[in-house]
């Protein structure tokens, strides 16, 4: 049933977790290589999958899928959590995490793009005022504060950051086309995603698979719960109940303001007002793609 309160309690419960994160990214790379870190939390959001699938009685919906679903799912899961996450932790271990978050940001600029060639739409003004906006927005993050700031920002890891949010809408555009449920399909990519990784990591990192318990490791630990597994459950669940998922949606954008504070208070990193006025550029590009999306509903 479609209750507003609780779809907006969850949404605040989602947001909530989902600001951690970024410092959770940046703790938990003190002790941990990137690899690592995604090896971890995968294994550990595989865990809480399985573990809801078997409470909710849906573990032999597993074994229904078809060789073309999994096909799919292999696809899915090379993507995320095998290949966002990689990059992404590199961007968080090469730059500051208000910078790494912030720019990742930029994610559904990129989906209105990607959405061109993969799904047909038609790029207009509109788009192109999204796009220069945002990255306005891109270079007042990178300039750390001043002119010459911008020496203190890693371009590999700006530019990773910017790959990552590519990754992302890859991955979203290419999960519209399952119909399966959301807990299903997520499972499979990370079983796919899990093994990808492990391979991986035995030809890469063969000397990293002795983890030490450690600060770093249960932070790990914390990313695979709420980074990877029960907080996107928890706002697919806000967006069930939600009477107007337009309105609940919007919630999502109070995130990275959320992140800077807790990665001032736990990093205690100083936040540039660049890097405050470059979010607003961004989330300024998006809402002017919102915009499109209610013209074209209209």
């Amino acid at each position: 049933m479609k209750n507003q309160k609780t779809a907006i309690l969850l949404a605040l419960a989602s947001v909530l977790l989902w600001s951690t994160v970024a410092s959770a990214f940046k703790m938990a790379l003190r002790g941990l290589n990137p690899w690592q870190l995604i090896f971890i939390a995968s294994l550990v959001t595989l865990g809480i999958f399985t573990g809801l699938m078997l409470v909710q009685g849906k573990l032999n919906q597993l074994f229904t899928v078809s060789k073309k679903d999994l096909v799919q799912y292999a696809l899915l899961g090379l993507l995320n959590p095998f290949a966002y996450y990689l990059v992404l932790f590199k961007a968080y271990e090469l730059n500051p995490a208000q910078v790494a978050q912030a720019l990742n940001m930029v994610w559904p600029i990129s989906l209105a793009l990607l959405s061109v060639p993969l799904l047909g739409q038609k790029i207009t003004k509109r788009n192109i005022y999204a796009v220069l906006i945002s990255f306005i927005g891109v270079v007042f993050i990178a300039s750390q504060g001043s002119i010459e700031g911008f020496t203190k920002t890693n371009p590999l890891g700006a530019f990773l950051a910017l790959v990552s949010s590519i990754i992302w809408a890859l991955y979203w555009i290419l999960s519209v086309k399952s119909h399966r449920e959301k807990i299903i399909v997520l499972f499979w990519n990370f079983v796919f995603g899990t093994l990808y990784l492990l391979v991986f990591g035995f030809f890469n990192y063969q000397d990293n698979f002795d983890f030490q318990f450690d600060v770093s490791f249960w932070t790990a630990v914390y990313v695979g719960v709420f980074e990877l597994g029960i907080t996107y459950l928890v706002w697919m669940k806000a967006l069930e109940k939600s009477e107007n998922n337009a309105v609940t949606g919007n919630f999502i954008f109070l995130t990275p303001f959320l992140s800077l504070i807790f990665i001032y208070l736990i990093l205690k990193e100083q936040i540039y007002w660049t890097t405050f006025a470059g979010l607003s550029l961004i989330l300024l590009g998006i809402f002017i793609q919102q915009l499109k999306k209610r013209d074209e509903k209209s």
